[in-house]
């Protein structure tokens, strides 16, 4: 295992308090939990968002903290949920009175704990509500989850929602339009290479240097199929075969993409694989509103990436393109 680390039963912990070292004008950790909230919370009569995860993914969660996006992000060890307690202590900071939406990725360990915290919270009068993101067409059901996995589609979830949030919306229109975007947001990913997690020093599978794994899960969950190296365009229509029929797509749609690097992967290739996307999105009539390309929901180092497209109407286009400003995401 080659790493910059220093023990790893502390990598999580030092990472957070690096981060916030690093953007103090954004986020602050609270004393004795790995959460990261936003440096001004609770903010007073506006809802709360509420994600996390397993650490590993970074810039998600806590990457995401800040003005127009989330309001904290609950750091679990790498590739483990975290603990209820530590998602209660998260919800008790950022409660500003106008409730608490918990986001959370369908993985089984998330969506109990997470909810598990949300009942605590709800003994203690705070208002909270939660959707469950499954945005990975790839499989239905998985290692860690029962139906799809949610995966970089969440960044989409936490963009809309965190700026219906900070333009005033109530608790219920913030779950609301949270649940428009999971109802419109289809993802794909692909693995060039496994990733080591640091407390197990040795890879989580074994690819062959002339292998790949289509549909590979962000822990390195069993993919659709294993194949050897295909061009880049071959790859980015098989991903985009599954996404499009998903939905379904129409000519004449307008979707976000998002083009997410695993870690490994080089921006030169990732721009490689938009520029497929672009013209098959072409070819079907569909228009692409507006791109991001580069590391949004990472896997430790995989070299791989993900396709996320999100089928967008007036309402979602407006709140895309609200202004956020967070340490791993800004837009004026």
């Amino acid at each position: 295992m080659k790493k910059l680390i220093n023990n790893p039963e502390f990598v999580v912990e030092e990472m957070l308090q690096g981060m916030v070292k690093a953007y103090p004008q954004y986020v602050k950790k609270l004393e004795g939990y790995n959460v990261i909230v936003r440096k001004d919370a609770p903010v007073k009569g506006k809802v709360a968002l509420v994600s996390g995860g397993g650490s590993g993914h970074e810039p998600s969660h806590a990457g995401f903290v800040g003005k127009g996006m989330l309001d904290a992000g609950v750091a679990g060890n790498v590739f483990t949920s975290p603990t209820p307690d530590q998602i209660f202590e998260a919800i008790k900071a950022v409660d500003g009175g106008a409730g608490v939406l918990l986001i959370i990725k369908n993985y089984t360990g998330d969506v109990m704990n997470f909810e598990m915290a949300g009942e605590m919270a709800q003994t203690e009068g705070i208002n909270v509500a939660s959707v469950i993101v499954n945005d990975d067409v790839a499989v239905e059901n998985s290692t860690y989850t029962v139906g799809r996995r949610g995966i970089a589609g969440t960044v989409f979830v936490h963009k809309i929602a965190g700026a219906k949030a900070q333009a005033g919306g109530t608790l219920e229109e913030v779950k609301a339009v949270a649940e428009k975007v999971i109802k419109n947001v289809r993802s794909m990913g692909m693995a060039l290479t496994p990733c080591i997690v640091p407390a197990a020093g040795k890879p989580n599978f074994t690819l062959a240097d002339d292998e790949m794994e289509i549909g590979m899960g962000i822990h390195g969950e069993p993919g659709t199929m294993r194949t050897k190296l295909m061009k880049a365009d071959e790859v980015v229509d098989h991903l985009m075969s599954k996404i499009l029929k998903d939905l379904p797509y129409n000519s004449g749609d307008e979707v976000a993409v998002m083009i997410n690097g695993l870690g490994g992967t080089p921006l030169m290739e990732l721009f490689i694989m938009n520029k497929r996307v672009s013209e098959i999105l072409d070819q079907n009539g569909i228009k692409v509103y507006k791109t991001f390309v580069g590391e949004y929901m990472t896997s430790l180092e995989m070299a791989g990436g993900s396709i996320t497209l999100l089928k967008l109407d007036d309402e979602l286009k407006e709140l895309l393109d609200a202004p956020a400003d967070t340490p791993a995401f800004k837009q004026l």
